[in-house]
């Protein structure tokens, strides 16, 4: 495992090789510590699975930097769009219909759905205009507690991921907590707040309303 500088772009273009050649990464987020990898390479994503001890029907969800490149995976119906020009980049997971097949179904639990965000930090942005996108789970054991910090992370039984990036963890009041992002399904007309996370759920339904 190899510590890379979040701030430091040469740090940053050895993340992006990391990922591109099948590695996993630790890195941050507007919320806790993320642990992702390329979600196209279907060995990558199972090894997520293994390393996290996660039952393979929880679906993963994807990060990415950009609203166009969100639907390049999945329909962002209306009130996708509303959510999104609302709370992204953001703790917010939207969870859509999947139109790109080329995702594993692995990372979908082999349903016709997926989860998708662009998180709010400047580290995991910038990294991703790189990469375009990245699986983006919690860094840690399931059930374990999650971590808001690197430090927190390499002292967890969380091991075998081949790099961490650090930087930009400072949290706004909002976010200091072990809360994730909230996750919203809009696939169907009936929506419906999957997790309640940072974001309450009255304030995603004032948002549609």
């Amino acid at each position: 495992m190899i510590i890379l500088d979040g701030k430091k772009e040469e740090d940053l273009i050895k993340c992006k090789e990391i990922i591109i050649n099948g590695g996993i990464i630790v890195f941050p987020t507007d919320t806790i510590y993320g642990l992702g990898c390329d979600p196209y390479n279907e060995k990558s994503v199972e090894k997520i699975f293994r390393l996290k001890n996660r039952l393979l029907e929880k679906a993963l969800p994807i990060l990415t930097c950009d609203i166009s490149h969100v639907e390049e995976i999945m329909i962002l119906d209306e009130n996708g769009r509303k959510l999104a020009n609302s709370f992204w980049p953001g703790p917010l997971t939207i969870i859509g219909t999947l139109k790109d097949n080329y995702i594993p179904k692995i990372i979908t639990a082999g349903k016709q759905t997926i989860g998708m965000r662009i998180p709010n930090n400047i580290v995991t942005l910038t990294l991703l205009k790189y990469c375009n996108f990245l699986v983006g789970t919690s860094a840690n054991i399931s059930n374990e507690k999650s971590c808001l910090y690197a430090k927190e992370v390499m002292k967890s039984p969380l091991v075998g991921y081949d790099a961490i990036v650090i930087g930009n963890e400072k949290k706004t009041n909002n976010h200091f907590s072990l809360k994730g992002s909230t996750i919203v399904d809009v696939s169907t007309s009936n929506i419906k707040i999957v997790r309640e996370g940072v974001i309450k759920s009255e304030t995603i339904y004032q948002i549609l309303d």
